[in-house]
């Protein structure tokens, strides 16, 4: 009896000893890879992608990730966070956009062919040549055009041997010589082969226009049909310079207006243009909108591809603005952080206006007196996913 009691002991108490307290699993954390913030998982354990263990991340209530981070004093140090508080103050004088040379489409001209042929020789062969107006551009072989030749000199023999002869061979000379204009002989090669009297088997066609060749779409021995271009003049008397501009700015930006466009390679040289376009399209991606700007170039000594930077005057006017580096942006929009307390920071969405002298316009998002992070703005948003495992944008709204 005495050892049966024993037994029931020992089993009661191995029973409440291998009974585990379970402990209900708490809505506002959850557990995440500091190598793969993807990852989010409701216990812990190891990543799925790195195997390293997780680390613990809260949420607010509602399960929406915090927008708040808080930092040491050290790394508050070492990533030199700096802070400033936001004021009214006068923004607007001038914007200054990042542009390129580019050719004036404008004064784009496409030499084409007029008939169907096989190009013999190419008279400029090289992307860059200038080629001026009236320059012999290139040789065809033609058989409809030789026969065209052909009809033509019959016609003025016919005319010389039945002149008192019923026929109007005037009119029948006239027909066939417009033919040969029609397909690009000059009145001097007509002349030409009228006093001759000889059809040659070749006929050179003169550039219509002067410029630099842009593009050579055909080369010796190549066919071309009728209306096929042989070759794309550009003329350099005028550039257009593009900007870039944010969306935001738009409205700040007088279409027909007066800029001034500067070139760092030609040690600050400046000339006055017109902006002339302004793409009504704006990229949903970058949210950069097109500035044309048209600039003369005496002497082409501007060339496309030059590095270029465009000032557009505006009006002053009182706002809230920030240094440049305050503000991250993305495809989702503009956002800075702010001081809370302490070393507490908040991430806030905002709205940009107009950019001047490494100075950002905030139309809304922030008020007068807001402590905002100026320097170590993206440090901030890197340790944030670091910590939290999802970027700060995801879920916010202005």
């Amino acid at each position: 009896m005495k050892y049966l009691f024993v037994l029931i002991l020992s089993i009661l108490l191995f029973a409440c000893k291998s009974k585990k307290t379970e402990t209900p699993a708490d809505p506002d954390v959850y557990y995440t890879c500091s190598m793969d913030p993807q990852v989010k998982e409701n216990k812990p354990g190891k990543c799925p992608v790195c195997k390293m263990d997780l680390t613990i991340a809260k949420k607010i209530s509602g399960g929406t990730v915090m927008d708040e981070i808080e930092l040491s004093e050290q790394q508050v140090q070492l990533g030199n966070i700096l802070m400033d508080t936001i004021r009214s103050g006068s923004i607007g004088d001038q914007v200054v956009l990042t542009a390129t040379l580019n050719f004036d489409q404008l004064k784009e001209n496409a030499v084409s062919s007029r008939v169907m042929g096989r190009v013999e020789k190419l008279y400029f062969k090289n992307i860059g040549d200038y080629v001026s107006k009236g320059a012999k551009l290139f040789d065809l072989y033609s058989e409809e055009l030789n026969n065209a030749k052909q009809e033509y000199l019959l016609q003025l023999e016919k005319q010389k041997a039945l002149d008192n002869s019923l026929i109007d061979f005037d009119q029948l000379v006239q027909a066939a010589k417009n033919k040969l204009l029609l397909w690009g002989m000059s009145e001097a090669q007509i002349q030409e082969l009228a006093k001759n009297k000889k059809a040659t088997p070749l006929t050179s066609f003169y550039s219509n226009a002067g410029g630099y060749i842009t593009t050579m779409d055909v080369k010796e021995g190549d066919y071309v049909t009728e209306g096929g271009t042989v070759v794309r003049l550009a003329d350099l008397t005028s550039l257009w310079a593009e900007a870039q501009i944010y969306s935001s700015q738009l409205s700040f930006i007088d279409k027909g207006g007066q800029a001034t466009v500067q070139f760092p390679d030609m040690q600050g040289k400046e000339v006055k243009g017109k902006i002339e376009f302004i793409n009504p399209e704006i990229n949903p991606d970058t949210r950069i909108n097109l500035v044309r700007v048209t600039i003369p170039n005496p002497g082409n000594k501007l060339k496309p591809g030059m590095q270029a930077y465009v000032s557009i005057k505006n009006k002053e006017h009182n706002s809230l603005s920030l240094p440049t580096d305050a503000v991250i942006r993305d495809n989702k929009g503009a956002s800075v952080w702010i001081q809370t307390s302490g070393h507490k920071f908040k991430y806030k969405m905002v709205e940009i206006g107009l950019e001047s002298n490494d100075r950002v316009e905030i139309k809304s998002g922030l008020k007068d007196g807001d402590v905002v992070v100026i320097s170590g703005a993206y440090l901030l948003n890197s340790e944030y996913i670091f910590k939290i495992g999802s970027n700060p944008m995801e879920g916010m709204k202005m």
